[in-house]
């Protein structure tokens, strides 16, 4: 079973090209990977709190640095031979607290939550959409489940990466849809569409990661 990408290699290699001099700067000032996956995850933090207020133009921006700093963890680790067992576990488990909270701060923001914490906020109730926090439920677990299946792969002794939305996808996905959120008169409607292809792709790979290893075990067995 072939292993299916929605982001080409070629399109990673050039991102990664872009901001290669930025880690190349935080390696040589002695930064730790560490302090860039927590750092990604205040800005994903501040993002969720964005998006809670209807912000979705601002937050969607700092989701972008959110996941630069996720990509760079990784570059300054191998660079500083500061890759660990613990390193890799400790950002694995950041991504998903990130996650949450950008789902989270949407959810609360289509539930019709009412701005917090001094800011002031869009009429929240006017957007409100009990269906559409459904979704980002069924997007949340997705995502969890997309992690969660690569995770008991390689517990099997397997590598399982494969899928149109692993979580770079997801995060590009989700930054061009409240870019287009924050147009006028559409983009409530474009962002709700947005979650949706969301969280149906994110559950479709998380099914196809688990038709993998099924075929992938079965083989193995009939080869025995």
């Amino acid at each position: 079973m072939a292993q299916l990408v929605f982001i080409s290699e070629k399109n990673r290699e050039r991102y990664l090209k872009i901001i290669r001099p930025i880690g190349d700067f935080f390696a040589r000032t002695g930064v730790h990977p560490n302090i860039l996956s927590v750092s990604g995850l205040l800005l994903s933090a501040v993002a969720g709190l964005l998006y809670s207020h209807g912000r979705f133009f601002w937050a969607a921006w700092v989701v972008v640095f959110a996941g630069i700093c996720d990509t760079l963890d990784g570059q300054i680790a191998r660079q500083t031979n500061k890759r660990s067992v613990f390193g890799a576990f400790f950002d694995s488990t950041l991504d998903r607290y990130s996650d949450m909270f950008l789902l989270i701060g949407l959810a609360y923001h289509f539930a019709g939550g009412r701005a917090f914490l001094g800011l002031n906020g869009g009429d929240a109730s006017a957007e409100s959409s009990p269906w559409t926090v459904l979704v980002i439920i069924l997007a949340i677990a997705g995502s969890f489940m997309v992690s969660y299946t690569r995770a008991r792969a390689e517990g099997l002794g397997m590598n399982c990466k494969g899928g149109l939305m692993q979580r770079p996808e997801r995060i590009t996905l989700l930054i061009i849809g409240s870019l287009l959120g924050s147009l006028p008169a559409v983009g409530s409607i474009i962002l709700k569409f947005t979650l949706l292809v969301l969280a149906v792709s994110a559950n479709l790979t998380a099914i196809y990661r688990i038709i993998f290893i099924k075929n992938h075990l079965f083989s193995e067995t009939r080869v025995k």
